[in-house]
């Protein structure tokens, strides 16, 4: 991509972080509508975990992101990786629970997994994205 002009990457950048937008945006309408086309709000309670998701990155691991993806002695990091996955799990398990105990139907259950889905998936496109270095918006 070097031959392209910078106008064109700024472009092509913008339109990856639309792409963000807009799957961000639609796992938060999923969570909405899973909650309000069966006027039942207790589903709601999984925003708690996506609230508490990356809490332990930002306190435990400190400035450096990338000791969370490789092996690591430190307990810091070790115990940022267990929180990280607690909560990802109860993102899960919330709503296996709410329709369990019989609180929520199978339509709900259906729409809050695919909103954590959705919302992984921009997850996992957003470290794909950032980690471009020279697609940055400078390059004009």
């Amino acid at each position: 991509m070097a031959d392209i002009p910078g106008y064109v990457r700024a472009c092509f950048q913008s339109g990856k972080l639309a792409f963000l937008a807009i799957l961000v945006a639609g796992g938060i309408v999923l969570q909405i509508l899973a909650c309000a086309l069966y006027n039942n709000w207790w589903p709601m309670l999984t925003v708690l975990m996506y609230v508490l998701l990356p809490m332990p990155l930002l306190f435990l691991a400190g400035s450096d992101g990338s000791s969370v993806l490789s092996e690591s002695e430190s307990p810091w990091v070790n115990a940022t990786k267990f929180l990280t996955g607690a909560s990802a799990v109860g993102s899960i398990a919330i709503p296996a629970i709410l329709k369990h105990a019989g609180v929520i139907g199978w339509g709900a259950l259906v729409m809050e997994l695919s909103s954590f889905f959705v919302l992984v998936l921009s997850i996992m496109c957003y470290i794909k994205v950032g980690g471009d270095t020279d697609n940055d918006y400078n390059v004009l």
